[in-house]
């Protein structure tokens, strides 16, 4: 019988345990996807703006980002470097990812 209890006892945590690793490995994923976004929004903004597209930098940003499912939150515009944030959730939890493009500072 307390053998049974013992087995009951170590299941229940190691599902516990995995439960949680899943949940941080879920966080992590969407916090990649989200940084990713970000990148192909500042680029497809800083093409705009350097006249390799066609369109306003901060609108094709927003399309990029909807196609990731995320929200631009910031399009900020500075000579040549586009400096984007794009926003979504992760169940309850809000989360944000900054990018930027354009030439190197110098």
């Amino acid at each position: 019988m307390a053998s049974t209890v013992a087995v009951v006892g170590i299941l229940a945590a190691s599902a516990t345990l995995v439960a949680g690793l899943s949940a941080v490995g879920a966080a992590a994923i969407h916090s990649q996807r989200l940084a990713g976004a970000a990148d192909s929004a500042a680029l497809a903004a800083a093409d705009t703006v350097t006249g390799l597209a066609a369109g306003e930098p901060c609108d094709r940003a927003a399309d990029l980002a909807a196609t990731a499912g995320a929200a631009v939150a910031v399009c900020d515009i500075d000579g040549f470097v586009v400096t984007v944030t794009v926003t979504a959730r992760f169940g309850v939890f809000p989360s944000s990812a900054t990018a930027r493009a354009g030439p190197p500072p110098g």
